[in-house]
This record gives structure tokens, sequence and C-alpha cells, in this order.
């Protein structure tokens, strides 16, 4: 009997789900956020052409963009602040924020700003074959990523070692000088890319114990094919013919909108650990439930939403996208948590 390949993502969040005891999936609260989540989503026509909609995501299909993909999923973790207490996303707060073009940019949007304004500025900062040379240095980076506010970038030795580390992977261990060059591996599967990437690249490999089981959550691995997808509208570079196999991709963020929602809710002691601003500890029975009850939750959303209307082109992916949309909006509208729940603090280089 053959097994069908598998990122072990989803496995591995229905065990957390149905073990947590501080964090809890509500069956009936992923029912009702399914309709609303889908009519939504119909009226603002989500799909992967939403993508490069955003106004810093790359419009051209070419090689270059496959690193810059590559580049920023490398980099994307980590960007809630210790400045901005009630999550306003406002420079104002000095929270960790670039410049570029004459706006000021924060969370995972001043990531992509820094990396823009550098290659504006001719540093081919989205080359693996520049971060495996000697050029490529601590000084460079703090550049590229130099904040207007006093807030630095978080975890900034974290992200200078993990671009050194994926040049070198890439041009040691597989002898090509762009991402885009070990694509072809994964046999247009979005599974094997996922696991190819986790099994080589250190900082991608998300995983965790959790009473007495290995849970994969590779919340970065799985964004990466993602955008990918999403970027190229599943053709070229982005062609993937298991996508639909991708599961959301648990952050800091999502769960929040989730618990806005209903969908999931948390013990009295671990609201009251979040509300309070107190760090998670990454690996943490607590934080592990957060992201594992966070997949979970979007799974039953997204099979409520497939049973309901069968014809729909619903994946886990762009309901993903459209509750970090969706959550973004909201930080926005309030001025930072409003009536939310805050974000669980911890700092991680996975997610």
């Amino acid at each position: 009997m053959s097994t069908e390949l598998t990122t072990g993502v989803i496995s591995s969040a229905e065990y957390i789900a149905k073990n947590s005891t501080e964090v809890f999936v509500s069956e009936k609260g992923c029912k009702q956020a399914a309709n609303s989540i889908y009519e939504s989503m119909k009226l603002q026509q989500y799909s992967t052409e939403t993508w490069a909609s955003h106004p810093l995501n790359p419009k051209e299909k070419t090689k270059e963009t496959v690193d810059w993909i590559f580049m920023v999923d490398l980099l994307n973790f980590s960007f809630w602040s210790d400045y901005d207490d009630s999550d306003s996303g406002h420079p104002r707060s000095q929270r960790y924020s670039v410049k570029y073009n004459d706006e000021l940019y924060t969370g995972y949007w001043s990531l992509v700003a820094a990396i823009n304004k550098a290659l504006d500025a001719g540093i081919p900062i989205t080359s693996p074959k520049y971060w495996a040379s000697p050029e490529f240095t601590k000084d460079v980076l703090a550049q590229v990523l130099k904040s207007e506010t006093e807030e630095q970038v978080p975890l900034f030795e974290r992200r200078f070692e993990v671009l050194k580390e994926a040049g070198k992977v890439l041009i040691t261990r597989f002898g090509v000088n762009s991402f885009a060059d070990i694509i072809s591996q994964a046999d247009q599967s979005a599974v094997k890319l996922v696991n190819l990437v986790a099994e080589n690249f250190k900082s991608f490999k998300d995983v965790s114990n959790y009473k007495g089981r290995e849970v994969k959550i590779l919340k970065r691995a799985q964004i990466l094919v993602s955008d990918l997808w999403a970027c190229f509208n599943g053709e070229q570079w982005g062609t993937f013919t298991d996508i639909d196999r991708i599961s959301m991709f648990a952050d800091y963020r999502v769960p929040q909108i989730l618990h806005t929602l209903n969908c999931i809710s948390y013990s009295k002691d671990l609201k009251d650990h979040i509300e309070g601003l107190k760090y998670l500890e990454q690996g943490s029975p607590d934080e592990i439930e957060i992201r594992g009850c966070s997949i979970w939750a979007v799974e039953l959303i997204k099979r409520y939403i497939l049973e309901e209307y069968p014809e729909s082109k619903v994946n886990a992916i762009l309901i993903d996208f459209y509750l970090w949309d969706s959550a973004k909006k909201l930080q926005k509208q309030l001025g930072g948590n409003g009536h939310l729940i805050p974000c669980h603090r911890t700092r991680s280089v996975f997610y």
C-alpha cells in the first residue's frame, strides 16, 4: 500500500487540538466563521491575484522574483514590538519602522520595504550568492534593515545567520546560485518542496515536541511555497499539483483573529498571561497549542466551506491570507488591540 506524501502539519495540528489543555477549538465557532469568511472572500474576490495587488510585492514573474520571495520568507519572523504595547502598528510608538518612498512601514511590511529599498540602491540583497560572499557582512545587513525609530529590528544576529546559512546551503549542497534552480527537484509538489526546504535549511525546520510526540508546524516553509504559488498564479515556478494540501501558517497574528471570531479560545490562565503581555517560550506547551489549534481551526473552516460550496476553489492558504489581511485591517481601524486579545509574545525565527 503506497502512503501519500505529507508535510505532517495537519496530522500534528489534529493531535495538538485533541490533547490541548489551554487552547480550545470550537467546531461551532469555526462553522459560523466559515460562512462569513467565504462570503467576505467572495465579495473581495480573494484569489492568487490578491498577492500582486499589495503595492510592495513584485509584479515581475522572473527568477529574481523567486529569490526575492526566498529572502522575504527567510526573514519573515518576529516583527511584533517590545515598544508598541497597544500593538498600534504606528511608527510614533517607536516600534521598528522602515521608510520607503516617503512612507513609513511597520511589521512584516517593514521587511519588504527594506529589501525593495536596498534593491533600488543597487545592493544585490536578494542574491544567495551575495549572502554567501565575504562582501555580505553584518554591517551591510544592519544598513539594509536600519530603523527610522528607536526600536531596531528584532533578532538581528539570527537574521544574519539565517541568510549566511541559506546562501551556503544553496551553493555548497545544491550547487546553485538561485533558489529557483532547486524548485524542479520537487516535481511540482508543494508538499515535496516544503519537506525539501525544512530538511535542508535549519531555520525552516519548525518542529517541536509536544506530549511525547514530534509535531510539525513548518510556518515559513509553507508560506514560501504558498507565496511562489500566489505570485506566479500557479504557473512557472508556482506550479504545484497538490497546493491544497498546505495548511495555514501558524504565526502570532492569525490566532488573534481566530480568537476574535470565536474559532479558538484560551484558558483563563493563558488568557491572563497573553493579556499581561508576558513572554511565551518557544516550544512550550502553551505556545505549541496556540499554533496547532490555529492550524486545526483553519482546516475545519476550509472543510466547512468546501462542504457548503463544493464548487469553490478555497484552500487553507487563501483563508490564511484573508485572515492575516483582516487582522491587519482591524489593527489599523482600532489603532491597536482595541477589544482584540493581544498577539502572543514569542521571539522565534520560526514566525
